[in-house]
C-alpha cells in the first residue's frame, strides 16, 4: 500500500497540472519508489485547487530562494530556527559525531531551554543546567555529557559530515579528511587542488570554498577546537597499509540483509578502510556480496551474475579484530 508519493518539483506539478483533491495515477519507479503520472481529471468533482509554493520560510519568514539548476526552494538564511535544528540533528547522528543520548527531542528541548544555538554549544553544556530540565535524570545527565566528551575524539571526517557542508556526503568527507588530514589544511584549498581530489566535482568544491569563505563559520570552527574537539584524520592511511592490509583494495563490495555482529556503517566503514568501495546496487562490476539473515533482491542478482558471496563470517574474517569479532 502507497502511502505517500514525493511531489516537490513545481514545474512537474503545473506541466502535469497536478492540484490538491486530484486522484492520481501512481507507478514505481526504479525498484520501489512511487512517481506520480497524472492526475485522473475524469474523476475531478470540481473542488480541486491548483498548489503554489509558498514564497515565504513558514519558520522564520525570510524569503525562499530557488538556486540556479535546481527545483527546490530554499530559505538561506542562517540565523533560520527550523535551519538551526536540524542542523544540531544531523550533527549528533549516528554517521556523523554519533553523540548517544542526544535524539531530536532532547536537540529540540536544548534549543528550546537557549542552552544551545549551534554545535559548538553542545560541547560547553553543563551538569547543572541539564539536571534543570524535564525527564533529565542524575544517571541520563552523566552518560550524555560522557558521550559528548567521548566524540571530541572522533576523527576529522565525522567533524565534516557533521557540519552540513551544501553537497559533502560521508564519502565526500572521507575523502577530503584522508588528502587533508587537519581541518587548517582544508580550509586553505582552494577549488583547482579540492576537484583534483577522487569524488570531488565542481559543484561539491564550489560549495566548500564557500562554506570556508564565511566568516561565522570561522568563529564557530575555533569555538570547537576551544571545546577540545579533534580537527585531525586519525584513521588508517591507505598509503602506509601492505597489500595484505589492503584486502579489498579495488574492489566493490555490496551489503545486503541483516548482519548481527557489526552495523551496516561500521561493516562499510572498515571495508573501506582496508581499500574497497562498498556499493548500494548490484552489478557486473561488483566483487563481492556479503548477504545477512533476510537478503532479498540483491542476493538474487547476485546469485544470477554468479558472484561470490559472502557470510557475515566471511567478512569478519578478513577484518582487523575490531572489539573482539574474530574470537
Amino acid at each position: 500500500t502507497v502511502s505517500r508519493a514525493s511531489l516537490h518539483n513545481e514545474d512537474l506539478i503545473t506541466e502535469k497540472d497536478i492540484r490538491i483533491g486530484d486522484t492520481v495515477l501512481i507507478k514505481k519507479a526504479g525498484d520501489i519508489i512511487p512517481e506520480v503520472i497524472k492526475s485522473i481529471t475524469e474523476e475531478r468533482s470540481g473542488s480541486e485547487e491548483p498548489f503554489h509554493m509558498p514564497k515565504n520560510c513558514p519558520t522564520c519568514g525570510s524569503e525562499l530562494v530557488r538556486l540556479e539548476e535546481e527545483v527546490a526552494l530554499r530559505c538561506i538564511n542562517p540565523k533560520c530556527p527550523a535551519q538551526i535544528k536540524e542542523g544540531l540533528i544531523h550533527f549528533v547522528s549516528r554517521n556523523a559525531m554519533n553523540i548517544d543520548g542526544l535524539g531530536e527531542k532532547v536537540i529540540i528541548q536544548l534549543f528550546s531551554e537557549h542552552l544551545i544555538k549551534d554545535v559548538a554549544d553542545l560541547f560547553f553544556l553543563s551538569k547543572d543546567k541539564l539536571l534543570e530540565l524535564e525527564r533529565m535524570g542524575e544517571k541520563s545527565v552523566t552518560n550524555l555529557l560522557a558521550s559528548i566528551e567521548a566524540s571530541k575524539q572522533n576523527s576529522l571526517e565525522k567533524l565534516l559530515f557533521g557540519l552540513g557542508i551544501r553537497h559533502v556526503g560521508a564519502k565526500a568527507a572521507k575523502s577530503l579528511a584522508v588528502h587533508f588530514e587537519t581541518m587548517d589544511n582544508l580550509k586553505m584549498a582552494d577549488k583547482e587542488t579540492l576537484t583534483s581530489i577522487n569524488d570531488i566535482g565542481e559543484k561539491m568544491a564550489d560549495s566548500i570554498v564557500t562554506y570556508f569563505a564565511n566568516e561565522e563559520v570561522h568563529d564557530l570552527l575555533e569555538e570547537l577546537k576551544r571545546a577540545g574537539v579533534n580537527m585531525t584524520y586519525t584513521g588508517p592511511k591507505l598509503e602506509d597499509m601492505s597489500e595484505e592490509e589492503l584486502v579489498f583494495a579495488g574492489k566493490i563490495v555490496v551489503l545486503t540483509g541483516k548482519l548481527e555482529k557489526l552495523t551496516r556503517n561500521d561493516a562499510k566503514a572498515l571495508i573501506e578502510s582496508l581499500g574497497g568501495n562498498v556499493s548500494g546496487s548490484v552489478s557486473k562490476k561488483t566483487d563481492v556480496v556479503v548477504a545477512g539473515s533476510d537478503a532479498g533482491s540483491k542476493l538474487a542478482k547476485a546469485e544470477e551474475l554468479a558472484i561470490p558471496i559472502w557470510s557475515e563470517e566471511d567478512l569478519i574474517e578478513y577484518l582487523p579484530d575490531e572489539g573482539g569479532l574474530n574470537e
